[in-house]
């Protein structure tokens, strides 16, 4: 597969290709991007049927889509003002940022944020130093981290484990695949599910139910919509949920007793499995 090769020379001054070559209808092969560029700008698409490759020191910035049949990489950062697809993974030494969707066959990975205007997919993991946002949903076939925060306007959706710095919020739903953790809190505009635990360094909020293959832990209280389901124990300054309460329903071994307990506060729902811990009462 031919590459077309971009150097100073396809640039004017202000870094727009004006190359001879049309790469917005679509180039048969592969595009590489030669080093220490800067920003380089296309002013409609940039489209490959192979490989987009920006080397150290160069960035993508294109007016609206940028498209590749297998992987999109650059040295700095990948920005479009429609969407970023590439067959393959997306990397980016610094940020990436689309007006519509991110979608990649593999994982999309940003030495700095994540964001889309729309939806966020990944055929692997999604991972960030800093934060990730999405107009819609997020999607990844393993794992997502971000150094600061997560935030969709629908659901997340992980095979695996979700990780943020700071807080994750979705409009919807949270599901991973193993662990959520967050380093601030948890909000869900419906429920909230791991396949094991789930830990938030302050509060958990869900509009429905929350649920966890082992135990929940929240620096400060647990709120739900439905009721809390937990393999194992549940800790937290309090508990407020409509419904009702299990601890310690694990059918992968068999608790020990703190393992079924629930060492919070419960200000409304009814704890139906499990044994009641309250609080430490403070000293007047």
């Amino acid at each position: 597969m031919d590459t077309l090769k971009i150097t100073r020379a396809d640039l004017d001054a202000d870094n727009n290709y004006i190359g001879a070559v049309d790469v917005n209808e679509g180039y048969a092969g592969h595009i590489e991007i030669a080093a220490s560029l800067g920003w380089v700008k296309f002013k409609a698409s940039i489209i490959a049927t192979g490989r987009i490759c920006a080397m150290a020191g160069s960035g993508i910035k294109a007016g609206s889509g940028i498209e590749a049949g297998s992987g999109i990489e650059a040295g700095w950062g990948i920005e479009a003002g429609w969407g970023i697809e590439a067959g393959w993974g997306i990397e980016a030494g610094w940020g990436i940022e689309a007006g519509e969707g991110i979608k990649a066959g593999s994982g999309i990975e940003a030495g700095s944020g994540i964001k889309a205007g729309e939806g966020i997919k990944a055929g692997s993991g999604i991972k960030a130093g800093s934060g990730i946002k999405a107009g819609s949903g997020i999607k990844a076939g393993w794992g997502i981290k971000a150094g600061s925060g997560i935030k969709a306007g629908s659901g997340i959706k992980a095979g695996s484990g979700i990780e943020a710095g700071e807080g994750i919020k979705a409009g919807w739903g949270i599901e991973a695949g193993s662990g959520i953790e967050a380093g601030s809190g948890i909000k869900a505009g419906s429920g909230i599910e791991a396949g094991s635990g789930i830990k938030a360094g302050s509060g958990i909020k869900a509009g429905s139910g929350i649920e966890a293959g082992s135990g929940i832990e929240a620096g400060s209280g647990i709120e739900a919509g439905w009721g809390i389901e937990a393999q194992l124990s549940i800790q937290a300054k309090f508990v407020d949920v409509k419904l009702r309460i299990f601890v310690g329903l694990c059918m992968w071994k068999i608790p020990d007793a703190n393992e079924m307990e629930l060492r919070a506060e419960i200000r409304n729902g009814t704890l139906a499995f499990g044994t009641h811990v309250p609080p430490p009462v403070a000293a007047k």
